[in-house]
């Protein structure tokens, strides 16, 4: 630390990690201070040395602070490129070593928070936008002099983190010995895995090109392209991958489907490694599941709090079914796991039934489909409905005998939760009557609809008020009196957004509660449209309409509604 350090000394004693008595003895204990010298960089330095405080606790404190990973720098190996292009006064003198280039972004660790003039100098003179993580400076030195003398990081030459600068650590599978000129080849895969968990991607793209290969991230369910390896290469990470998904190496006529296990900050990570040939070579698509990491609170799926109340009064009933419809992609499962979590009670007996079982539930039996062993939705259904559940939850309802199972579990006092693919919460009435299931059935059994999509919500860090135009405004069904009084927001960009205005999604939905006149229409056969327009008059609000009021409530832009939803009149 090397300024603002009296900010630092009042910060560690409101932490309680020290005593105002210890930062009085520090400073008594400093017999002289030399000219232009800090005394509390001084004092703090007798404090650590007294062993009073670490640097590791005062880092991990700041880390809290200015909402900054911490990383074990220890066990990064920077490439020789990144080495060259910070040179070594340069990162001695600054306290701060290059962990990963990005296009135009690289990633740094440094010591001091606060030093943000050094920071800008650096950006300026390399012409680059800065990432930070934090590491105490006693660690951060070491670990310069190591990377800029050709050393080792302490995990070994091909520890997983080389390069990356993370914190966690992975832990993939061993696929036995691995060949001096495969290395690298190996460090690239575990890197790309890393790389992508820490944006927090749902997806990996690895797609052959003709002339190159292509790597792209899903994040927040927008593909963003990578810097991919050379095409020369691409038959070796093709290879890797498919003997970490335990899939034949050989076979490269026909689609494969695999699964890689990783474990990162004590979370199970979970990749679901789809493969197909295509006219340039195998295209993987690696799906994401963070088993652990799930949100479940209802408030972070977007609700307002009056459709969070009608959602929670149609989840908490005893009997009958509640679809949550959409197409894939859009959130249901999410929605699905956060409906279980709120009604998880000890008192209550959850059972799933689900093909993948994506993420784990504390108190909740779930239960895997395994096609191949006769494991089915049917036949899993028959059984745990012998388990005497209150609360069912099937995947998806896909075919006639699995939704008729269901009905007659909701029909019996159990409560049924469930998807359907379809366009919007009123098709799921016409969608189980489409696949066989009686009309009289539907509409003793079914209880209510959710459709939802999910929109990119303004990134946090950088909104800033803005009003749509009246031209914006139009193409989603809006005027400039319907914003009045409101703050639509955009985000103008940051390094915690990646400079695009946006983190995370949340979703726009549409509520249908099954009203007694609306068992009624169901029963004599309505047609789809009398059945919406009942809903309509009965205060259901469509999911543009919700994309509307989120709108004006800046949780997101005209844009991400525009592409996530159709104008009522079309429905």
């Amino acid at each position: 630390m090397t300024t603002a350090d009296d900010f630092v000394i009042q910060f560690i004693q409101d932490k309680g990690l020290v005593s105002s008595a210890d930062v009085a003895e520090a400073r008594a204990a400093l017999t002289s201070i030399p000219d232009g010298q800090n005394p509390d960089t001084l004092a703090i330095a007798k404090l650590v040395e007294t062993g009073k405080v670490s640097w590791a606790n005062i880092t991990k404190e700041l880390g809290k602070e200015f909402d900054m990973e911490v990383i074990d720098v220890s066990v990064v190996a920077p490439a020789d490129a990144l080495l060259k292009l910070v040179g070594r006064e340069l990162a001695e003198r600054s306290n701060i070593l290059p962990l990963q280039m990005d296009g135009a972004e690289l990633l740094i660790a440094i010591a001091d928070p606060l030093d943000t003039e050094t920071l800008d100098s650096l950006s300026r003179v390399l012409k680059l936008t800065l990432n930070t993580k934090l590491a105490p400076p006693d660690e951060l030195k070491i670990a310069i002099e190591r990377c800029y003398t050709g050393g080792q990081p302490a995990g070994g030459a091909d520890d997983i983190l080389g390069g990356m600068g993370g914190a966690d650590g992975v832990e993939l599978p061993s696929t036995g010995d691995v060949k001096q000129e495969d290395a690298p080849i190996i460090r690239y895969v575990n890197s790309l895995i890393v790389d992508a968990i820490r944006r927090k991607a749902s997806d990996i793209h690895l797609e052959p090109l003709e002339k190159r290969f292509r790597v792209r991230f899903r994040i927040d369910g927008v593909l963003q392209e990578m810097k991919g390896p050379a095409k020369r290469l691409q038959a070796s990470v093709i290879s890797r991958l498919k003997l970490m998904a335990e899939v034949s190496l050989a076979e490269k006529r026909i689609p494969q489907d695999g699964r890689i296990q990783a474990r990162t900050g004590g979370r199970d990570i979970d990749l679901r490694v789809s493969i197909l040939p295509t006219v340039y070579g195998e295209s993987i698509v690696m799906r994401i599941l963070d088993k652990e990491g799930l949100k479940l609170g209802l408030p972070e799926l977007g609700f307002f709090a009056d459709d969070q109340a009608k959602f929670q009064g149609l989840i908490s009933g005893s009997d009958g079914v509640f679809l949550v419809t959409g197409p894939t992609g859009s959130g249901k499962s999410t929605t699905l796991y956060s409906a279980l979590n709120y009604i998880n009670k000890p008192d209550r007996k959850i059972i799933t039934v689900e093909d993948p079982v994506e993420y784990q539930m504390a108190g909740i039996n779930q239960v895997q489909v395994k096609r191949d062993v006769g494991m089915t939705f049917a036949a899993a259904l028959r059984a745990m409905l012998r388990q005497a559940p209150n609360i069912v939850m099937i995947g998806e309802i896909r075919d006639l005998e699995t939704a008729e199972i269901a009905i007659n579990a909701a029909l019996t006092g159990h409560m049924v939760f469930s998807t359907l693919h379809t366009n919007d919460s009123v098709s799921a009435v016409t969608r189980l009557v489409d696949i066989g299931v009686k009309p009289f059935l539907v509409s003793a059994a079914l209880r209510g609809a959710l459709a939802q999509r999910l929109v990119r919500r303004v990134c946090q860090s950088c909104a800033q008020p803005y009003k749509p135009t009246a031209k914006e405004l139009y193409t989603i069904g809006m005027t400039e009196q319907d914003i009045a009084g409101a703050t639509p927001m955009k985000g103008a960009g940051c390094p915690k957004c990646n400079e695009r205005g946006y983190k995370g999604r949340r979703g726009v939905f549409e509520l249908f509660v099954i009203t007694e006149e609306v068992q009624e229409m169901i029963y004599s056969g309505s047609s789809l449209v009398e059945l919406r327009r009942k809903a309509r008059e009965s205060g259901m609000r469509t999911m543009r309409e919700d994309g509307q009021r989120k709108v004006a409530s800046g949780m997101t832009t005209v844009e991400e509604v525009m592409g996530a939803t159709v104008a009522d009149d079309v429905i």
